[in-house]
């Protein structure tokens, strides 16, 4: 995809309630025949979806974007395997004492590793 097709999807993306077709055009700069072409491509690879929308009787589209499958790496920090993976309990994540002790022994890992690496160099 072009760079245009990219900041497209990032507009798009950006707004969970989606963005009028109608409106896009205008925010990338662009004129709404090229605009179509862009949304014709993002349609053709699954990225976005678009719903008929009347704003003040003239027919338009809502663009919103696809979401993707979820990138395994997010749910890692380091080797390790964020607790919520496989976690059942129905808590948030400001009181979750699984998440909490997690990064509390990333935290020291991470100030272990540290130590021992600055030991090396000094020694």
């Amino acid at each position: 995809m072009s760079g245009t097709d990219e900041d497209a999807f990032r507009i798009i993306a950006a707004s969970p309630e989606g963005v009028l077709q109608s409106e896009l055009w205008k925010i990338l700069g662009v004129d709404s025949r090229k605009c179509s072409r862009i949304v014709k491509k993002l349609l053709d690879l699954n990225r976005v979806e678009r719903i008929e929308h009347r704003q003040d009787g003239i027919k338009t589209f809502r663009l919103i974007a696809m979401k993707g499958p979820a990138d395994p790496y997010c749910l890692l920090a380091g080797d390790e395997l964020i607790p919520c993976v496989a976690c059942e309990e129905d808590c948030t994540i400001e009181a979750c004492n699984d998440l909490l002790d997690w990064i509390y022994q990333l935290a020291i890992s991470d100030a272990e590793e540290s130590y021992s690496t600055s030991e090396k160099t000094e020694g």
